[in-house]
């Protein structure tokens, strides 16, 4: 369901916010990381859109591990392990990064996200949409 940032949103319930919301940081470099700190600041800020979506802040946590690694290739990425252990532990309610691209770049990984967050019931967002 797509809905404007600042609107209610009908379709984040209390069993979602009775579970964690999750924010995963990454950029694709180190290089970026260093030369794109705007881009690293507004993931991060992803935080306050978590709290608009009605969750308290303590129950807001940032998965970072992942700044300068690519999410195309065979690097090991353990935030984004991180983010699925979550997922599949039932804990998630909420998992947001600024452009779901940065989540996967592969459809692999992409496809097992995808997969998990339909079984638990997981809301997918990014900087606008849920």
């Amino acid at each position: 369901m797509l809905r404007a940032p600042n609107r209610p949103v009908e379709c984040v319930t209390a069993a979602h916010r009775g579970k964690l919301a999750y924010i995963y940081v990454r950029q694709s470099s180190v290089n970026q990381v260093r030369h794109h700190q705007e881009s690293t600041e507004l993931q991060y800020r992803l935080v306050d859109r978590a709290v608009a979506l009605g969750w308290p802040h303590e129950r807001v946590h940032v998965i970072d591990e992942d700044l300068g690694k690519s999410g195309a290739g065979t690097v090991e990425r353990l935030g984004f392990k991180k983010l699925i252990a979550e997922i599949g532990l039932g804990n998630a309610g909420l998992v947001i990064s600024l452009d779901a691209s940065r989540l996967a770049r592969n459809n692999r990984d992409w496809h097992q996200l995808l997969d998990l967050c339909a079984l638990f019931g997981v809301i997918i967002a990014d900087g606008e949409r849920l």
